[in-house]
């Protein structure tokens, strides 16, 4: 039957196993699989009386309730008015999108979505069976589950784990799973550190609009002064801008929390941005900058390292930049402005470069029958408070053509040319400028192999370089600004000129002979390996050993592989003495995420005579996490400094992981001395809570 609303064309739906009628009290009664439906809203109870004077529904037994957004409310008893929209419940519980559920013993639901629970409580974790306990749950005297807004907020809130209280709040409030980006109160973190005591951190996210929104974290510590932390966010109708700042009025302090120094403004600034010109063009910046070198190490900082544009600083090193791209189907060019801080306790910012700008452009051709072609500029121009000046414009042009001749070889000759012009400070440098002359001349010959098999299919390919290029080319008065760290290996094995930078050149006669092989099996595994060797018709005295072109014969470079899927993956690069094979130096890293075990380790080992540090360097480094049951886990970590014998760092710990949550429990020591810092350790407890966010520190020493 169908019971008239206000509206004659909207009614509400009723089916039953029994309707009847009590006219007496004007009411109609139905029982047994009874559903209501109006606008989209399902009513389900085992009994339902609509009084058609007071016009109020009222259900008993099973009540559900299926709202238009599919979240489904569940009651022992409710009463509601004839569109289903308000009212109040017993014993009510609702089934939220993503699988949060919230009970309450009592409910007040009104039409705008507002719905107020007493004795409430809530989590996303799901629950089977006679399973009635929840890894965790958030209990409230009191809650508001907004409908509208998708906000829940508690009065009095108490988080459990395991049915165990261990965190009280007089209010809390978090969007509901469905809900989109909003403004509000984050999960604080806070904790014990050596550094700055007793510290609380509390985020409050501002969604500032549609395309913007802003994090502030005000902290307050037991030894050191409030700072506060900005996160800002912007995105544009051409790019977008991300910023992270903080500022603290405070005084030096060490690992200890002893404070020291004078009292003044510090903070630091790590941001980044990127803005489409064109289809081929985009410029962007990044700013990396803070008041002291440990800054960011005494208030454990993160974000130092990371690329925030065309360049990537070294460790310790802030890299600020602004730059612009264009590629197009025949040219790319680049052009930056950069600007270095260091952060080193050797460093002398007066020393350090300014850079503007530094450009790079090319433009190439495909010449058909006659091979490819392509000519390029550059500039570098380094201005210095204390030390050396110098402007760099080079121009160039290259030529390479791939020939298959009979047989199966391939042929490949090449020709490349370049003019570079040095502008220097007369006083530092002795010269005003330098000019020079590079090029070089030569062809690639390869052979390469093929076996198809049923089981595995193996490649192999030979290939000798030869080439002849301008002799006495890297004169005293070049500075070396680009190629001081720069190192021959598997990777420029087959190259006209070993150094890919501008400031070291190759030239006079070489020749260069490798071996890459590869096998690759139907069922998965693949298999690859890259060695070979390069031999100079003179030694250049301003290659030095550890670039590996000293001399007239570089030490054999080597690369290989090993790649079984995510059970195991295997990458090693060496460098074996051209004189009796030595290992000069190994990097391996294996990496692993199979079953219950998900791990990377890497080896490491340099000798003495080509090490930068000119010392030996070898160590250990391991991080993983192995699954001792279906929620238990083992997480480890070390980095081991072999040659002093010192654990520089390392990390074990438990951790507990469901649908609804993570639970770390780890310990940590760091060895790290940096001038007043000095070494630190910490037992840290996180846990993460499916729909609400991460509680505790991952600072916290």
């Amino acid at each position: 039957m169908a019971v008239p609303a206000d509206a004659p064309t909207e009614h509400v739906v009723l089916e039953a196993d029994y309707i009847y009628e009590i006219r007496e009290e004007n009411s109609v009664v139905a029982e047994g699989n009874v559903e209501a439906l109006y606008e989209g809203r399902v009513l389900r109870a085992d009994r339902i009386i609509y009084n058609r004077t007071t016009d109020r529904v009222r259900a008993t037994g099973n009540v559900v309730i299926v709202d238009t957004d599919g979240s489904q409310q569940f009651a022992d008893e409710v009463e509601v008015n004839s569109d289903l929209a308000d009212g109040y419940a017993i014993g009510f519980s609702a089934r939220l999108p993503e699988g949060a559920t919230i009970v309450a013993n009592s409910a007040i639901r009104k039409k705008n979505g507002v719905n107020a629970l007493e004795q409430v409580i809530y989590t996303s974790c799901q629950l089977c069976g006679d399973d009635t306990t929840p890894t965790w749950s958030l209990r409230a005297r009191r809650a508001v589950l907004d409908q509208e807004s998708q906000m829940i907020s508690y009065r009095d809130a108490i988080i459990e784990v395991a049915g165990i209280p261990v965190f009280y709040l007089p209010y809390l409030s978090h969007p509901d799973p469905t809900s989109e980006r909003r403004s509000g109160f984050l999960v604080p973190s806070g904790g014990l550190s050596s550094k700055l005591g007793a510290f609380y951190q509390q985020p409050y996210y501002w969604a500032i609009s549609q395309s913007q929104d802003l994090t502030i974290s005000p902290m307050v510590s037991a030894n050191v002064n409030p700072m506060v932390e900005l996160d800002y966010r912007k995105r544009f109708y051409s790019g977008g801008v991300k910023i992270n700042t903080s500022i603290t009025r405070e005084t030096d302090f060490d690992s200890d929390g002893v404070r020291f120094g004078d009292e003044k403004w510090r903070g630091h600034i790590y941001g980044k941005g990127l803005f489409a010109i064109s289809p081929e063009w985009k410029w962007g910046f990044g700013v990396e900058t803070q008041s002291d070198d440990l800054y960011d190490r005494r208030y454990d900082l993160d974000g130092q390292g990371e690329r925030r544009g065309l360049y990537t600083s070294q460790p310790r090193r802030l890299l600020s930049q602004i730059f612009a791209v264009g590629q197009g189907d025949s040219y790319y060019t680049d052009v930056a402005v950069l600007d270095f801080q260091g952060l080193r306790g050797a460093d002398d910012s007066r020393t350090l470069p300014t850079v503007a700008p530094v450009l790079f452009s090319e433009k190439y051709w495909d010449l058909g029958d006659y091979g490819f072609a392509a000519v390029n500029a550059s500039s570098a121009m380094l201005t210095r408070e204390n030390g050396l000046n110098s402007q760099r414009l080079s121009v160039g042009g290259d030529w390479s053509d791939l020939n298959v001749l009979p047989g199966g070889f391939t042929f490949e000759p090449f020709a490349e040319m370049r003019a570079d012009y040095y502008a220097l400070n007369e006083d530092v440098s002795g010269e005003p400028d330098v000019s020079r002359a590079v090029g070089n001349a030569g062809a690639r010959v390869s052979y390469p192999l093929v076996r198809p098999g049923k089981i595995v299919d193996i490649m192999v390919e030979p290939t000798v370089m030869a080439a002849w290029g301008f002799s006495n080319v890297n004169g005293t008065a070049i500075p070396i600004e680009d190629s001081l760290l720069f190192e021959f290996d598997e990777g420029d094995l087959f190259e006209a000129n070993g150094f890919g930078n501008y400031d070291l050149y190759e030239g006079d006669g070489k020749v260069a002979a490798g071996l890459t092989a590869r096998a690759v099996f139907r069922n998965g595994p693949e298999f690859a390996t890259t060695f070979g060797r390069r031999w100079r018709s003179r030694t250049d005295p301003n290659f030095d050993v550890a670039s590996n072109l000293d001399g007239t014969s570089s030490d054999w470079v080597a690369s290989a592989s090993a790649d079984f899927g995510n059970a195991l993956r295997l990458d090693t690069r060496m460098r074996l003495d051209d004189d009796g094979y030595k290992l000069n130096r190994i990097d391996a890293r294996l990496s692993t995420n199979y079953k219950r075990l998900r791990a990377v380790a890497q080896y490491y080992n340099i000798n003495e005579r080509v090490s930068p540090l000119n010392r030996p360097d070898e160590g250990i480094f391991l991080r993983g996490e192995f699954k001792v049951t279906k929620s238990y886990s083992i997480i480890f970590g070390q980095l081991r400094d072999i040659v002093q014998n010192l654990n520089a760092q390392k990390e074990y710990g438990i951790a507990y992981e469901d649908d609804c949550s993570r639970f770390e429990l780890v310990y940590q020591r760091s060895e790290l001395i940096d001038r007043t810092l000095g070494p630190s350790e910490s037992i840290q407890f996180r846990f993460s809570l499916k729909s609400i966010g991460e509680f505790g520190s991952s600072e916290f020493d």
